[in-house]
C-alpha cells in the first residue's frame, strides 16, 4: 500500500513537471481598440435655418454603437429624425472601440419646427409645443358612475373588472391635474391637487410603438409610477381624449386611466 502511494506521489509530480515545461499550443487573442474616444468623429447635419429634421452620424470606421437620442435608442450608426424640442439637445453614441465600450456626445441648435411632427405629438403637448398642455381625469372627482379610473382586464384595456372611481373609491389625486410641454426639454408636471405644488419629471413619447413614459413624478391615479416603471400603452389619444393602460398593475390585473384636457 506504502509502495502504491509512493509510485502514485511520483507520477503525479512528472505529470505536473510535464504540464509546466510544455508551451501553450493556443494562441491567446486580445482585443484591441481600433482608436480612441478623441479619434471617434460624430457629425449632424441639418438645413441651414437650424430646423428639427436632423441627421445623426458617427462616421469612425471601425466603431460600432447606438445613438440615445433621448426620445428613444436607435441602434445603427446613422439615424434620421424629426426632432419636437427647440433649443440645445445632447445626442449620446454608445459604442465599443473594440477593447473598450465609451459614450460621446455632440450638441445640436435648433431654432425652428420647420418640419412638422407626427400628430400625437400635437395632441398630447398642443400647437403650441412650449406653453404645452394640461390633461386631467374625464369624470369626477366624486364617485360618478363613470369609466375614468378602473381595474380592467389584463389583455383587454376596455374590459372593466372593478370600476374603482365611478363606483367608490376614486385615487386620492382626482382633482389633480398634470402638464405635457416641449419647453426646452419634454417637460412633465403633476399636481396632486387643485392647490398642490407641481412635482415635476420628463416624459418620452413614443409614436411608433404607442407608450408613454413618465420619470421623476406621477402621472394622476399613479402613486407608483403606474406599473411597468411608469411606461404606460397608448390606447387612444386625440386632441380630445387618452387613455392609457398598464396590463401589469396591482394584483395581477390590468389598469386604465382616461383623460380629457383641462378646462382654460
Amino acid at each position: 500500500m506504502k509502495r502504491n502511494q509512493i509510485i502514485y506521489s511520483l507520477l503525479i509530480g512528472l505529470m505536473m513537471m510535464f504540464v509546466s515545461s510544455c508551451d501553450s499550443i493556443v494562441d491567446e487573442k486580445f482585443l484591441e481598440n481600433s482608436t480612441d474616444v478623441d479619434g471617434v468623429e460624430l457629425v449632424v447635419a441639418q438645413n441651414s435655418a437650424k430646423g428639427n429634421s436632423i441627421v445623426l452620424s458617427m462616421n469612425t470606421p471601425g466603431v460600432t454603437g447606438y445613438w440615445n437620442y433621448n426620445l428613444g435608442i436607435a441602434l445603427t450608426n446613422k439615424v434620421e429624425l424629426v426632432y419636437p424640442i427647440p433649443g440645445t439637445s445632447t445626442f449620446t453614441f454608445v459604442g465599443t472601440l473594440g477593447a473598450e465600450f465609451f459614450e460621446k456626445t455632440i450638441d445640436v441648435q435648433i431654432d425652428v419646427l420647420d418640419t412638422p411632427l407626427e400628430q400625437d405629438w400635437y395632441d398630447l403637448v398642443s400647437e403650441n409645443t412650449s406653453e404645452g398642455k394640461t390633461w386631467v381625469f374625464d369624470g369626477g372627482p366624486t364617485p360618478d358612475g363613470g369609466l375614468w379610473w378602473f381595474m380592467s382586464d389584463p389583455n383587454n384595456p376596455w374590459a372593466v373588472w372593478w370600476n374603482a372611481a365611478g363606483d367608490c373609491c376614486p385615487p386620492a389625486d382626482a382633482a389633480g391635474r398634470m402638464s405635457f410641454d416641449l419647453n426646452g426639454a419634454a417637460n412633465f408636471t403633476y399636481y396632486g391637487g387643485p392647490d398642490a405644488d407641481p412635482a415635476t419629471g420628463s416624459f418620452v413619447l413614443d409614436v411608433e410603438n404607442q407608450t408613454l413614459t413618465v420619470d421623476g413624478t406621477n402621472i394622476l391615479g399613479s402613486m407608483d409610477g403606474g406599473g411597468n416603471a411608469g411606461v404606460f400603452n397608448i390606447v387612444e389619444l386625440t386632441e380630445d381624449r387618452m387613455v392609457l393602460f398598464v396590463p401589469d398593475a396591482a394584483w395581477a390585473t390590468g389598469w386604465t386611466w382616461i383623460f380629457k384636457p383641462a378646462e382654460e
